[in-house]
């Protein structure tokens, strides 16, 4: 049996070595655009470090709502740190490649990042929903014990659906080009490098993304339901607005956080172009590992004052330890 040029390519496994695409086509505005995610990934990087040594520090933060926080703190810094390094570094050099098994463990972590996230927004909703709407039994509904439990199967359930998810795609043959049109390794454009059937693939991925984004989404909306129908019912508008602002940073995290995930992976294969895929990614990459730093030093009352508490400890702390040295000295 005879094959044609087409067909004997189609039927020809690329190397092990993928290329990052990403913004080559913006070759004249590369070094701006290294710049400005330098300073995104330091100051996402730092800002939720922050985040995290504030709340370790200060107990009137030990709560559920600050013990999810840290969680998607942590979510943050692994997502900044498994994207910019690589993409700065491709900004600066034509060589933009990485290795399969390389391109495998980013898309992993990203993906587990992104629906152990999802969960643990859903879980932050029920704690409000519990705080407001069933003030006398809070502390015994959301003890430690159910905190943890529901973190923990947030980020067990989320591994467990990715590690199931790469491995069955990166079982698949690729024999296409070698070209990721994006800047990260995503499960949507190493997809269209497979050669096999991808539907099965396809169907696993709808599947995932209307659970595990879709289904806590639906779970966030009930529960502010059910929130604000009690908010209204209170008798005073004092108490009202009381009530509002300790939900307000968990609605504009949900925000940004959705407002990008919902375009990037539920947006049909057919009306999808890799240049907007990308532009949208950017967004994504962006806004969501500053959201923590930006709400929760920014417009939070409780985060705020707890930083002001430790950054006033840490100066009088330093200045007493200057006194009693240059008292030692004189």
């Amino acid at each position: 049996m005879t094959y044609s040029e087409r067909d004997y390519r189609e039927n020809q496994t690329i190397s092990d070595v993928f290329i990052l695409v990403g913004f080559s086509h913006f070759n004249e505005l590369q070094i701006l655009l290294f710049l400005v995610l330098l300073v995104v990934y330091l100051v996402a990087f730092m800002g939720n470090l922050l985040i995290i040594l504030v709340i370790k520090l200060n107990p009137s933060l030990h709560t559920p709502m600050y013990f999810f926080l840290v969680h998607l703190s942590v979510l943050e810094i692994c997502f900044t740190t498994s994207v910019f390094p690589q993409l700065l570094v491709h900004l600066l050099e034509n060589k933009k490649t990485i290795s399969m098994v390389g391109c495998a463990a980013q898309m992993a972590i990203i993906t587990v990042i992104g629906l152990t996230e999802c969960c643990l927004l859903a879980a932050m909703s029920y704690d409000r929903y519990v705080a407001i709407c069933h003030p006398l039994h809070y502390t015994t509904i959301m003890s430690g014990r159910v905190c943890a439990l529901l973190a923990g199967a947030s980020w067990f359930i989320s591994i467990l659906v990715e590690v199931a998810q790469t491995t069955w795609l990166f079982s698949l043959s690729f024999c296409r080009s070698n070209r990721i049109h994006h800047f990260f390794c995503d499960v949507p454009p190493v997809m269209k490098m497979a050669c096999a059937d991808t539907s099965k693939n396809e169907i696993m991925l709808l599947t995932v993304s209307v659970l595990f984004i879709m289904g806590p989404f639906l779970l966030i909306i009930l529960s502010y339901i059910l929130i604000i129908s009690t908010i209204l019912k209170l008798p005073s508008a004092e108490g009202r607005r009381k009530a509002f602002s300790t939900c307000s940073s968990h609605l504009m995290l949900v925000t940004f956080f959705y407002g990008t995930a919902l375009f990037t992976y539920l947006v049909p294969k057919s009306s999808s172009i890799p240049e907007s895929d990308q532009l949208i990614s950017l967004m994504n990459t962006i806004l969501v590992p500053l959201s923590n730093p930006i709400i929760y030093t920014l417009r939070n009352k409780e985060v705020k004052g707890a930083l002001r508490k430790t950054a006033a400890k840490s100066f009088f702390s330093h200045s007493w330890i200057n006194w009693r040295m240059e008292s030692r000295v004189n």
